[in-house]
């Protein structure tokens, strides 16, 4: 077996690599047809240039089964890693999708309030100054819009607990 590497592994090496290209798979080809001829002791037995054939012949079988294979056909070799995925998105795509419908039915007071306190983070004195009303106009309109926000939501199934 030795003698057999000795004399044919470089031989078959340079073969497999120019049908390949690949050094790790041309290595993996050869090794698997030393193995096959070393399953095969009635190989062995056969001259030099039926021997070489023979295991040329091998070789080359195993390339193209490698690439008829479902991994050569399936597998994208690529030298980049693949991307991490992030956190599903879609709850808080379809909660904001709620909140916005939701937001459409109150009234364009109410919804400005809650966008300035809750979107933008204003206090009341700040949103009241910025609308040109009282401050407990601000906070009456809140509360109102609030609970009005909270009844749109729990009709669109939203419990509110």
């Amino acid at each position: 077996m030795r003698a057999l590497h000795q004399d044919y592994a470089a031989q078959l090496t340079r073969f497999v690599q120019r049908l390949t290209s690949e050094g790790t798979v041309a290595q993996d080809v050869v090794a698997e047809t030393l193995l096959r001829a070393w399953e095969h002791p009635d190989v062995l037995q056969r001259t030099e240039p039926a021997l070489r054939g023979w295991l040329f012949t091998v070789a080359r079988n195993l390339v193209i089964d490698d690439w008829r294979s479902a991994r050569h056909r399936h597998e994208i070799g690529t030298d980049q890693l693949p991307e991490h995925p992030g956190p599903d998105q879609t709850d808080r795509i379809l909660d904001a999708w709620l909140v916005e419908d939701a937001l459409l039915t109150l009234t364009p007071d109410h919804r400005e309030v809650i966008r300035l306190a809750y979107f933008d983070g204003q206090d009341t004195r700040t949103i009241a100054a910025a609308l040109g009303v009282p401050d407990g106009t601000v906070k009456s309109r809140l509360h109102y819009g609030l609970r009005a926000l909270r009844l749109a939501l729990e009709e669109r199934g939203v419990s509110s607990r």
